[in-house]
């Protein structure tokens, strides 16, 4: 372990709870919340762990940082995602992609497979969306990069007809 203090946001991996990640920090102990055994308190000195990712400690803790702390544990250590509904009129239903070669078979996937490929996609470039706002690019490239996501947002809108709900489709550029 490093002589600093770690901050809340540090992921360590402990000999006997496993992966963890700090989420407080007092003058005698870290509050740590490990994936399989939830809230453990350790020593302030307690140095049998392995270091994963080392976040320094901030003397002020605000509700901004607090939040940053949050999104990249969820980001980091979960691999959830949002629950999205598909249309009632594609529930069951197929997808068949068919070559223009008559002689080549049509290939048949079910839209709910197709369907939740899409959703994975678009979430993944909600967390890429994440990153990059919480990287430390200047505004200028963080700006270049956001453009090609809003773009792939744009492209991926024709498949907006398989949702049942307005609010989970993909918005690509504003025509405001």
């Amino acid at each position: 372990m490093s002589t600093t203090a770690l901050g809340v946001g540090s992921r360590v991996k402990h000999p006997a709870y496993g992966n963890g990640v700090v989420i407080a920090v007092t003058n005698t102990a870290y509050k740590v919340c490990f994936i399989q055994y939830g809230i453990k308190p350790l020593g302030i000195d307690y140095d049998s762990w392995e270091v994963v990712e080392e976040v320094s400690s901030e003397p002020e803790l605000t509700y901004s940082n607090l939040e940053k702390s949050l999104m990249r544990i969820l980001t980091d250590w979960s691999d959830i995602s949002q629950v999205v509904d598909l249309g009632d009129k594609w529930i069951g239903g197929t997808m068949i992609l068919r070559p223009y070669d008559d002689s080549l078979k049509d290939k048949e996937i079910p839209i709910e497979t197709f369907f939740h490929k899409i959703v994975m996609v678009r979430d993944r470039l909600r967390v890429m969306e994440q990153r990059i706002n919480s990287s430390q690019l200047s505004d200028e490239e963080k700006v270049n990069l956001q453009q090609y996501i809003t773009r792939i947002y744009g492209s991926l809108t024709t498949f907006n007809i398989l949702f049942r709900n307005k609010e989970d489709s993909f918005r690509g550029e504003s025509t405001k």
